[in-house]
């Protein structure tokens, strides 16, 4: 190890600073030998002095005494009165405080804003029992790709000749109960679009021996179309839609679209969009019958769907 360093960080480095002093080494010696100040070596040599061995460990820099913190019972004052949803001002005026310290004192509780008086709402967390009870539909929007950029080449030439090169669109449907997931890359997010990729998801899980039953979607424009309700009832499939503004109602086609960003979309600089496309199916498959799925135990999404279903068709 390098004395150097063990001189700064460890308790054993700083003792062989004092068994270079007791061997009769100067301060200014031993300050040059660990790379440190003599003021350094002092501060060492004073602590063994005084506490031995156990002088040498590092010690916790926060302060002894805080002469501007205020006081036990000022403290628990100003919560009962924030407990009570009063402003920082209001507390202010009534505790005859400046308004800057009664906002430092909530900020030091965790009290600086007032949703954080409010419960947390539960976590409520479901899973249909079978394959098909439920499908999540999403879509994600992706900027195409027109070579790689200066972010990884480092070259800005040609820069703005290449900027509104435009968006793909990535449409996904997850299975509830499986996490069997299906994608495509399609050119908009119009209900043609939409009601293109519902006919393909439910024949690719049909040929996978899923039946789908009902399908949930956000409030997008696209699912809200005639042409979708349309396509639905000629499957006789049931449609539920999020609660507005509440995005983890449709948290599994979430999670999955975080998942195919981190690991497929944006793994990699791509050359191409076209690229990025052909690098969808292997990375797909790969999560349907080989990744491990934390919600599954460890297995892959495939595990759950009847073997007997399986034969003859392509994951």
């Amino acid at each position: 190890m390098d004395s150097h360093e063990n001189a700064r960080t460890t308790a054993r480095g700083r003792l062989l600073m004092i068994e270079r002093l007791q061997a009769g080494w100067s301060i200014a010696t031993v300050a040059a030998a660990f790379g440190v100040c003599p003021a350094t070596v002092r501060k060492w040599r004073n602590r063994f002095a005084a506490e031995g061995a156990e002088g040498l460990r590092d010690r916790s820099s926060r302060p002894l005494h805080c002469p501007n913190r205020l006081a036990p019972e000022t403290t628990a004052a100003v919560e009962a009165l924030r407990r009570q949803r009063l402003s920082g001002p209001v507390i202010a005026r009534r505790l005859g405080l400046a308004v800057s310290t009664v906002g430092l004192e909530l900020r030091r509780l965790g009290l600086g804003r007032l949703r954080a008086l409010d419960p947390k709402p539960a976590i409520i967390r479901y899973e249909r029992e079978n394959p098909g009870e439920l499908l999540h539909l999403d879509i994600k929007k992706l900027g195409r790709i027109d070579g790689i950029g200066h972010r990884i080449t480092g070259d800005r030439t040609g820069q703005s000749s290449k900027r509104g090169t435009g968006w793909e669109y990535l449409h996904v449907a997850i299975d509830d109960a499986s996490r069997l997931a299906f994608t495509a890359l399609l050119p908009d997010e119009r209900k043609e679009s939409a009601t293109r990729f519902l006919h393909d998801a439910l024949a690719w899980f049909r040929a996978h021996g899923v039946c789908v039953q009902r399908v949930m979607t956000d409030n997008g424009s696209a699912y809200k179309s005639r042409l979708f309700a349309q396509a639905l009832d000629a499957h006789s499939i049931s449609h539920k839609r999020t609660r507005p503004y509440t995005p983890k109602t449709n948290g599994k086609a979430e999670r999955f679209i975080q998942t195919s960003i981190r690991e497929w979309a944006y793994a990699k600089p791509y050359s191409s969009s076209a690229e990025r496309s052909s690098a969808m199916h292997p990375w797909l498959s790969d999560y349907n019958t080989t990744r491990p799925h934390s919600a599954l135990k460890g297995r892959p999404p495939i595990s759950r769907i009847d073997r007997d279903n399986l034969l003859g068709n392509d994951t």
